[in-house]
């Protein structure tokens, strides 16, 4: 059976592709994949143990067992989308323009709210001493969304909150700009407060987004926060 790999941020890097084509036995899993990698990329090796995995959209583990025409992507620590205009869903949105925060956040308002809160991620001049020139972002578009509408439907559920909107940008970023978005709208300041926190807070690490951060001296891919432990990682 063919399946298609895809890979992202520094294991696209590493394996001098974004895509790959395979022909597996039938009833073959994720670890088989996986396996054959790290004979053909040594390096990926010791990438393992931080890397999450992904079949059709859907975190996943290595014991998975496929079938033909499925698509496994292997997913390193996340940093923390479609063409223009922007491609919205109910709360998520991922575009390649710049985003329009009040526009958002004015969006959201209602007669009830008595808070509309706003957290905006911008480019930064430099990390750790080394002058940014600029940024470009990366995602597995479709699984981003469906990640950040479902964060998006926790927070709602988990914080006295009436609203949210996620709006993530993509591609090439200069210093100022505004990478994410997270806009709530509540009856109570605490509750906008409580939850924009941890919307932030949680895409950073569950959200399949990537940065590449550009220096005077060079390029690298920026270290992503830890997967939570309820994902598995390639290595299990």
């Amino acid at each position: 059976m063919q399946v298609r790999v895809l890979f992202f941020g520094v294991l696209r890097d590493l394996a001098g592709k974004s895509s790959d084509s395979l022909q597996l036995p039938d009833g073959g899993s994720v670890r088989d994949i996986l396996s054959r990698y790290e004979r053909e990329i040594p390096a990926l090796k010791k990438h393992l143990s931080s890397i999450a995995l992904a079949v059709n959209e859907h975190y996943a583990s290595p014991d998975t067992k496929l079938k033909a025409n499925d698509e496994i992507a292997l997913l390193p620590p996340v940093s923390g989308g479609a063409e223009s205009p922007a491609v919205a869903r109910h709360y998520a949105s991922i575009t390649r323009d710049t985003i329009n925060t009040e526009q958002v956040v004015d969006s959201l308002k209602r007669g009830e709210d008595g808070a509309a809160l706003a957290f905006e991620g911008i480019v930064r001049n430099q990390t750790r001493g080394r002058k940014t020139l600029y940024l470009d972002y990366e995602a597995y578009e479709p699984m981003a969304l469906q990640e950040m509408e479902a964060l998006a439907s926790e927070a709602l559920s988990k914080f006295q909150v009436r609203d949210v909107a996620i709006v993530h940008r993509l591609g090439r970023l200069q210093i100022g700009e505004t990478s994410v978005l997270i806009a709530v709208a509540s009856a109570h300041r605490a509750a906008a407060f409580d939850a924009c926190r941890w919307l932030i807070d949680t895409l950073k690490r569950r959200v399949p987004i990537w940065k590449k951060e550009y220096f005077e001296d060079g390029a690298v891919w920026a270290d992503g926060d830890a997967f939570p432990p309820e994902i598995p990682r390639a290595n299990s």
